[in-house]
């Protein structure tokens, strides 16, 4: 290795095919570790590339290609699934899931995973309802799903007792990345579509999940009972999407089911069972360590964290030592949809979790650890992580020529958020909807706290030291801590459904902006002729040709298509001996332009004022 000057600094250098791995959200000082080189020199070399950071800001993917390029370096940034593997690796565990990485006499059948998808208020609630009996709809505010919940049932098909396990997506088109992680685990889909509604815009986004991750998809023609239903035209709309019914030559089973009169359902399950035999070969092996993946998690009063697991492969055993996410913990105890205590959960079995140390978020994947010792070590690593993607992920960069511009302009506004919610998968989707609201560059919208949980004083501080407004979701301050933040003047507000927190906020960043004007022409006369006056200059005799001239507006004066004064003023305005306001289209008048007399008959006045633009 050589070491040239770059900017009066020493600096190693590659070969150009020296591989460096970095941790994705890695600072300038842990690159430096790794190829014996002082962090200054680098932030230098940085600077030298028109790229401003320190030596403890953790960088973006771009930044370090764009850095190894010009000091002869191949880096890579190891994603999150490789970082997850070497970290599983370096304990001895295996994180594969699947049939192919398990010996054939290991493996047992396993009951299918339905995700039930499709827009909003085309009746999956209610689907779900039917299925099992049970209202979860009423007890959802608005009639909108806000949670992941999971639930198993049992269908007789052949002869056979066989288990199917349901996991209810949101249909809010905010819940995007939970949706889409319900079609991670799953491995069925049942899109609902109503009858009497037809394709929306959240039934194409939920079916494109489904065919990203190579899921079979049942479709439910849901409404049959409503006047104008039409399930043939659902059938003819869902070809356009390479979903083609079985009775149209495809291979795609449509069903048409009535969720309000309970109609065909039991067919509806006959499909998912067909379906998943013929197109799926569901087995797992459940004797070894549980895998899979928290579906839900929050923060129970009584119980302290608990979440909702779905085992993908192994048996979970109460006793277990466990880590979700950056959660960890020893299994106290484990329930069932119905509440009920179980000992023991197989493969595709949703089970509650209770004895975790803090609450992991939804998606997180939960392994068993040997001891407490290694679940904790690997929770802690974990966090590291997450904390180094989460802060290169909020580093904005920003280049030398922007800089200059960015002080000339003024600080950009910004508007901090701290988000609480009832159970992580909502705080997620409510974090994911907020900041894909576009304003521009003139306003920045930081989240710089999220939970799980009742409103805290930790929470009202940070509020009050960063000028936070506190979002609270299906949560809230109570007693001294509401009466805190009330005299300390921390705003929180308070929501039950989640497009109203996203339509108040885009308003409000939409107030932060600076007020656009635009000009708006008010009327416009033609001079006929032009009178001197000692004691008021010249005075325009003219007729109002369009609008009305108003007294102390903004003028600009034409001659001949050319403007040749702008920004002049309506010093006066007369109609016949009497001083007036304004003059209507029409009728004749003399104006006054003050110091302006450059006057010639058949000029043409035209008057303006300048109004706030309303923001799209």
């Amino acid at each position: 290795m050589q070491a040239p000057t770059i900017g009066g600094v020493s600096v190693p250098r590659g070969d150009g095919s020296t591989v460096i791995r970095v941790r994705r959200g890695s600072s300038l000082m842990d690159f430096a570790d790794k190829i014996n080189a002082d962090p200054a020199a680098l932030v230098t070399v940085l600077i030298h590339l028109g790229e401003m950071a320190t030596a403890t800001q953790s960088l973006d993917e771009d930044t370090f290609k764009l850095l190894g390029a010009e000091l002869g370096y191949d880096v890579q940034v190891v994603s999150p699934e490789e970082e997850e593997r070497e970290l599983f690796d370096s304990f001895n565990i295996d994180l594969e899931i699947g049939v192919d990485n398990e010996e054939e006499e290991n493996l047992q059948p396993r009951p299918p995973v339905v995700t039930v998808m499709g827009h909003v208020d085309h009746g999956k609630t209610r689907l779900l309802d039917a299925i099992r009996n049970a209202d979860v709809g009423s007890g959802e505010a608005g009639g909108i799903t806000q949670h992941i919940g999971a639930y198993q049932i049992h269908k007789e098909h052949e002869g056979v007792d066989r288990a199917i396990t349901f996991i209810d997506t949101p249909g809010h088109e905010a819940f995007t990345a939970m949706r889409a992680r319900g079609a991670k685990v799953t491995d069925i889909a049942i899109l609902v579509v109503a009858a009497d509604d037809g394709v929306m815009p959240q039934t194409i986004e939920a079916l494109n999940h489904a065919q990203a991750a190579d899921v079979p998809i049942v479709v439910a023609v849901n409404k049959i009972d409503v006047e104008g239903a039409n399930p043939s035209k659902i059938r003819q709309q869902l070809t356009e999407y390479n979903l083609i019914a079985e009775e149209y030559g495809g291979d795609t089973m449509f069903v048409d089911v009535s969720a309000k009169e309970g109609r065909n359902i039991d067919e509806l399950l006959e499909a998912v069972l067909l379906t998943a035999d013929a197109a799926l070969d569901l087995r797992a092996n459940p004797d070894r360590d549980a895998r899979g993946v928290a579906i839900e998690a929050n923060l129970d009063k009584g119980r302290g964290a608990t979440a909702t697991v779905l085992i993908q492969s192994g048996t979970l055993h109460v006793g277990d030592a466990i880590v979700a996410g950056s959660a960890y913990g020893r299994v106290r105890a484990m329930l069932d949809e119905h509440g009920t205590p179980v000992e023991e959960a197989g493969p595709s079995r949703p089970v509650q979790v209770l004895g975790l140390s803090s609450v992991p978020r939804a998606g997180d994947t939960f392994v068993v650890a040997p001891d407490d010792r290694t679940a904790r070590q690997i929770a802690e690593k974990r966090e590291a992580a997450d904390r180094q993607a989460s802060l290169a992920k909020s580093r904005k960069r920003i280049s030398l020529e922007d800089l200059t511009e960015a002080l000339a302009q003024g600080k950009v506004d910004t508007l901090n958020l701290i988000l609480k919610g009832d159970v992580s998968g909502s705080v997620e989707a409510l974090e994911d909807a907020l900041l894909q609201i576009d304003v521009g560059d003139e306003v920045d919208l930081r989240i710089i706290d999220r939970g799980v949980g009742a409103i805290t004083m930790n929470n009202i501080n940070l509020a009050m030291a960063s000028d936070a407004i506190i979002i609270g979701f299906n949560v809230r301050a109570e007693g001294q801590n509401a009466e805190y933040a009330e005299r300390e003047g921390v705003e929180i507000r308070y929501y039950t459904v989640i497009y109203q927190a996203i339509e108040e906020i885009e308003a409000a960043l939409k107030g932060m902006l600076k007020p656009e004007y635009e000009e708006v022409e008010l009327g416009t006369a033609e001079i006929r002729e032009i009178f001197r006056s000692s004691k008021f200059g010249n005075i325009a005799g003219s007729i109002v040709r369009s609008g009305e001239i108003k007294r102390g507006a903004k003028a600009r004066i034409t001659r001949n298509g050319v403007v040749i004064a702008e920004n002049v003023e309506i010093a006066g305005l007369r109609r016949f001996k009497d001083d007036v306001t304004e003059v209507r289209e029409g009728f004749e008048c003399g104006i006054n332009l003050g110091s302006f007399n450059d006057l010639q008959v058949g000029d043409l006045i035209a008057t303006y004022e300048m109004r706030e633009k309303p923001r799209a």
